[in-house]
């Protein structure tokens, strides 16, 4: 199944942790790379996939050795959700933090993270 996910790494000062993933690396579930965005203190890097093959991911970069690992903002947009979704580190982990007026629902076999759909986006303004 072809499904594609935009995905946005922001950090501060974290150009040198974020090198290997700028790079083709055959070891990795996936082949995409990401490209710089922004840099500066505030750096930025972005990548499309166009498969659903990035399954490891989030714990490749929980993983990293982030020099502000508060500052690790993940902004993940699968192709089915209504907004993207906001992932922090807490704890050394990457979790979702919950957006108001949206709702998770599980996809497995289509989608990394599920879909998140804004509950709000039928109402009449």
């Amino acid at each position: 199944m072809s499904r594609n996910a935009e995905v946005v790494v922001i950090a501060l000062d974290a150009a040198e942790v974020m090198e290997p993933l700028t790079q083709p690396d055959d070891d990795r579930e996936w082949h995409q790379c990401f490209r710089p965005i922004g840099t500066g203190i505030l750096d930025a890097w972005a990548v499309e996939f166009w498969r659903c093959n990035w399954h490891g991911l989030l714990a490749y970069l929980e993983s990293l050795p982030w020099p502000n690992p508060h500052s690790v903002q993940v902004l993940i947009h699968d192709e089915e959700d209504d907004c993207f979704v906001l992932w922090m580190m807490y704890d050394g982990r990457l979790v979702e933090v919950s957006l108001p007026r949206t709702r998770r629902e599980s996809f497995p076999h289509a989608s990394v993270t599920g879909v998140l759909t804004r509950t709000d986006r039928w109402e009449a303004s």
